[in-house]
C-alpha cells in the first residue's frame, strides 16, 4: 500500500569538487527512491512497491546517485525484452539540490558503460511533449554519444491513457557505440 511521502532529508549542498558517487542501487533504495520521484514533478510517481522492484529486479540497469550519505539522483531502465540491444529509460530524477552538474547524463552513461550493457545499440525513452527539461537532456545526449535522434508518438492520450495523461513521445537515440568503464565512479 502506498503511504504519503515524507520530505527529503536535509538537502545538502553539491560542488563540482564533491560530485555524486554512481552505484547499483540495492532494494533498500526502494523508499528513497520514492521519496526523490515524488520531489521530482513532472515524473510520474509509482508504488513503493515499483520503485523497489526497480532498485532491485533492474539494478544491473539503474542507477543510484548519492552525496554525503543522501539520495541526490536516480535513473531506472532496463533492456527491451523484444529487442535486448535497446536500453529503455524509464526515469531520471535529479534531487533540485544538485541540478546543473549534468547528473542525468552522467547516471545514463554509467549504465551504458556496464558490461550489461555492452550489447545495447540504441536507447529508448518516452516524453510528454512539455518535458523541455527531459527534451534537452536527450538531446544533449545523443550531441555527446554522436547518435541520431528519432522520435515519434508512442502513447497517445485518450486512446493510451483514457484522458488522464498527456501523450508520451518515444524518443531513439542510435548507433550507441560500446563504451569502457574506466573513468566511471
Amino acid at each position: 500500500m502506498d503511504t504519503e511521502t515524507p520530505d527529503l532529508p536535509t538537502p545538502f549542498k553539491p560542488s563540482q569538487e564533491s560530485l555524486p558517487k554512481l552505484r547499483k542501487p540495492t532494494k533498500d533504495d526502494g523508499f528513497p527512491v520514492h521519496q526523490l520521484i515524488a520531489a521530482c514533478p513532472p515524473l510520474d510517481p509509482n508504488s513503493i512497491y515499483c520503485n523497489l522492484l526497480q532498485c532491485h529486479h533492474f539494478a544491473d540497469t539503474s542507477v543510484a546517485a548519492e552525496l554525503n550519505g543522501q539520495l541526490a539522483g536516480f535513473v531506472s531502465g532496463y533492456l527491451i525484452p523484444q529487442e535486448p540491444d535497446t536500453l529503455f529509460i524509464w526515469q531520471v530524477a535529479v534531487h533540485t539540490e544538485a541540478r546543473g552538474l549534468g547528473l542525468g547524463k552522467r547516471m545514463i552513461r554509467h549504465i551504458l558503460a556496464r558490461e550489461t550493457c555492452a550489447q545495447v545499440k540504441r536507447l529508448k525513452t518516452t516524453i510528454t511533449p512539455d518535458n523541455q527539461a527531459s527534451w534537452a537532456m536527450f538531446r544533449s545526449l545523443a550531441r555527446d554519444l554522436g547518435a541520431e535522434i528519432q522520435q515519434q508518438l508512442e502513447y497517445e492520450q485518450d486512446t493510451h491513457f483514457g484522458g488522464q495523461h498527456d501523450s508520451e513521445i518515444v524518443l531513439t537515440i542510435a548507433p550507441i557505440q560500446p563504451t569502457t568503464t574506466s573513468n566511471q565512479r
